[in-house]
């Protein structure tokens, strides 16, 4: 389409476009042809904005037409195929699309690529064994909003691609590399060549990250380049997680609450962190300019 949609071209709900599409719901389909779903206006929009060249296809009601205009838009200016389809389609392709439905290709995030980029990472999340999609979603989310450099996602962890996983993210995904596949003690290696630091958040930790916003302590600072290990939402991180760290910092609970959800917790993390930085940065550059 080169003008703007308003009659529906795909009207079997029981087609095989349809039915493979639908597949991408499940890993098997995932894995097989390397593609995965993008549902959702605002998933699609930055998908089509931020990572235009995985999008093999734009899927959209006519009413999602008229009311998404930028997606349209921006697909067009990066030649993606766009298909209006009626109302029933886009339900049977996926009963998350709110009316809009992108089909992106897998494409793998290479782990010293990441890490040893130029400029050098400053802020890095790695989720290991985390197996909710919800909350790795939230986390990849939570990562963009602070600045963050990259995600890890461990091999023992959630599906980047699981459809929840993606709605999760809310986009973010596509703002910032997430890397999937390595091992912990392949990424915290990779991590230390890099120059980073190796905080693990967790509530057994016996450094407080209230103490560490006040002042470096135990060798830790949080104005340094870091790579923040967050473990799996039922039972943390096991002692041979936590021994791979620097240190291991609890947040501490003033309430009467028993804990913070992973999400949570690794949002509190990134963002000391990213404050930290921000600070020490600001410091050094009035150092410099006094000189």
């Amino acid at each position: 389409m080169t003008e703007r949609p308003d009659t529906p071209d795909l009207t079997n709900p029981r087609a095989e476009r349809v039915k493979s599409v639908r597949a991408l719901s499940g890993r098997s389909a995932r894995s097989r042809h390397a593609q995965y779903l993008v549902e959702g206006p605002r998933g699609v929009r930055e998908a089509v904005r931020y990572a235009p060249d995985a999008v093999r296809d734009v899927y959209l009601t006519p009413e999602a037409a008229q009311r998404y205009v930028d997606v349209i838009d921006d697909a067009q200016r990066s030649a993606i195929r766009l298909h209006l389809a009626s109302a029933e389609v886009l339900a049977a392709m996926s009963p998350d699309a709110q009316g809009v439905l992108a089909v992106l290709h897998s494409r793998p995030v290479n782990l010293e690529d990441t890490l040893r980029g130029d400029p050098t990472p400053r802020l890095v999340a790695l989720l290991s064994q985390v197996r909710d999609p919800g909350n790795a979603g939230t986390v990849i989310r939570a990562a963009d909003a602070a600045g963050a450099a990259a995600v890890i996602l461990t091999a023992s962890s959630v599906d980047l691609h699981n459809p929840k996983t993606v709605r999760a993210t809310a986009g973010s995904m596509f703002h910032l590399p997430v890397v999937t596949g390595p091992t912990l003690d392949d990424a915290v290696v990779s991590a230390r060549a890099a120059g980073l630091q190796v905080l693990a958040a967790d509530g057994a930790g016996d450094t407080d990250l209230d103490a560490l916003q006040d002042a470096p302590a135990h060798g830790v600072d949080l104005a340094r380049p870091t790579l923040w290990i967050f473990g799996n939402e039922a039972w943390g991180l096991g002692e041979d997680e936590r021994e791979l760290a620097d240190a291991v910092v609890r947040i501490p609970i003033h309430g009467e609450a028993e804990s913070l959800n992973l999400a949570m917790a690794a949002t509190l993390c990134l963002y000391a962190s990213a404050r930290a930085q921000r600070s020490g940065a600001v410091r050094a550059e009035a150092s410099e300019t006094r000189w």
